[in-house]
């Protein structure tokens, strides 16, 4: 299989699927400005330019919808979704319910995220969560080449509407992708790693850290399963289970901030369906509750590095062996 960017992945996916259905188009704040091959292409009806106005980029996406057509909207960065917040999640997000189902809103809404660029709080700040609390929309965050390509054509075929985050430390990673029909299930987790004694969860680029770390910690004897979430939204709470009962031990790791994310969700799945199969407290790894940083250097002081996630294991590991400690000595104490 060729080795692709990101960025060229989410090209062949808005490619093929603009030539599989006309129906789809795309447009948003300089799309035709970035992807001129599709252009080329397709023309300028189905990729447009738009003015930096995120409300009515939104809008005239829901409205597009409605009428049949599937429009992938790109808004840059994920903080510009706040001036969409009243198109996506009243309008596109509701609007299906609201009509009995007698309409569809089938839109893609893309945005960049993440710390990776420096480009300063305004432009970088992790929103999912908010995306995942809203009711109708479905929240997609991959961590590699082939599962952003996946993913975004299944989101686009989906009948709901999808955001479709970018970590911005990701567009020029590089990995194998498929040429052709290629299609990852929204909803659906991968085992990124195998393991034995430990469960990381995390998504988009926090997954290379884990898989890093992981590499580290299994020279130090401990074997560390990976978990790829990549949709937020469908949740895919069965391998989510399966794997905290397996090991016991579950460490969830994301750059966004501790307070109502994520990994709030997951622990407290894991707590009411797997409770009587860990070991150990869940514990999260986190970005903290402050706006994003412009500065390299602080940037990488903000994200949950390789050593904080090695740490955070060890400490897991650890409360395990002090409890083993604690079992034995309390069987060695005579009863009375």
């Amino acid at each position: 299989m060729p080795q692709i960017t990101v960025n060229e992945a989410i090209g062949q996916a808005l490619a093929e699927e603009m030539r599989r259905d006309p129906r789809v188009l795309m447009f948003g704040e300089g799309v035709a400005t970035k992807r001129r091959d599709l252009v080329d292409e397709f023309g300028k009806l189905r990729v447009r330019n738009t003015p930096l106005a995120e409300g009515i980029i939104a809008g005239t996406a829901a409205g597009a919808a409605a009428t049949g057509l599937r429009p992938v909207v790109d808004l840059l960065f994920a903080p510009f979704l706040c001036f969409a917040m009243d198109e996506i999640v009243n309008s596109a997000g509701k609007l299906r319910y609201m009509s009995g189902g007698q309409f569809a809103f089938p839109m893609v809404v893309i945005a960049m995220t993440g710390c990776g660029w420096t480009v300063g709080a305004q432009h970088n700040h992790n929103l999912e969560a908010w995306f995942v609390h809203s009711p109708g929309l479905k929240v997609v965050m991959p961590s590699n080449a082939a599962d952003f390509k996946g993913l975004l054509k299944s989101a686009i075929r989906d009948d709901n509407p999808v955001l479709f985050f970018v970590d911005m430390a990701l567009g020029y990673a590089s990995g194998e992708v498929i040429e052709g029909e290629q299609l990852v299930p929204l909803g659906k987790a991968a085992v990124a790693r195998e393991g034995n004694d430990v469960t990381i969860i995390s998504y988009a680029k926090m997954v290379n850290t884990c898989l890093q770390a992981a590499e580290q910690l299994a020279a130090q004897g401990v074997s560390a399963e990976v978990i790829d979430l990549r949709s937020l939204k469908p949740l895919d709470e069965d391998a989510i289970l399966r794997s905290a009962r397996k090991t016991g031990r579950v460490l969830i790791v994301h750059e966004a901030s501790r307070m109502c994310g994520v990994g709030a969700e997951i622990s407290a799945i894991i707590t009411e369906h797997a409770f009587d199969a860990l070991k150990a407290p869940v514990l999260r790894l986190t970005g903290p509750d402050t706006p994003a940083p412009s500065s390299y250097m602080l940037e990488q002081a903000f994200m949950p590095q390789q050593d904080a996630v090695i740490a955070s294991v060890s400490k897991l590991m650890g409360k395990i062996a002090l409890r083993s400690i604690q079992l034995e000595a309390e069987a060695l104490t005579p009863t009375t």
